[in-house]
């Protein structure tokens, strides 16, 4: 499967996930919340993982490689914590779109942090999206 056949399928799961995650959230403490779903990534992700090995999968050996991948998945638990408070006080339908905000302004980091080339389509995607969340916003 190409790439962008991936990125469709992780759309339609994270949709997925909004909708069951609203659904589960009501009469639960958010962080509870957060942490029962984190708990069913951290063993299903494993399996998978030991299931589906490559040789040598498991060698990671670069201090920068373990850096890097514990502060995303910090940044992963703070995002995840955020959006199951925001779930559980806004309706999906509006809460999904601004989380969603995280693409425009991955348009930017990777621009900035990266190296990668800012654009005309992408400027023009990342103001579209800005101004779609917004308007979903203020509905």
């Amino acid at each position: 499967m190409t790439w962008i056949t991936w990125a469709l399928l992780s759309a339609v799961f994270a949709a997925c996930t909004a909708i069951l995650a609203k659904l589960g959230v009501e009469g639960i403490d958010a962080n509870v919340a957060t942490a029962i779903r984190t708990s069913v990534v951290v063993v299903f992700t494993w399996l998978f993982a030991w299931f589906a090995r490559q040789p040598g999968s498991f060698d990671i050996s670069t201090r920068k490689t373990w850096l890097f991948l514990v502060l995303s998945g910090l940044a992963t638990g703070l995002s995840w914590l955020c959006y199951f408070r925001a779930l559980q006080a806004g309706p999906a339908s509006r809460v999904a779109p601004i989380d969603k905000l995280s693409v425009a302004l991955v348009i930017l980091f990777s621009a900035v942090f990266l190296g990668e080339k800012l654009t005309p389509a992408k400027g023009i995607g990342g103001v579209l999206i800005v101004a779609g969340a917004i308007i979903i916003a203020l509905e």
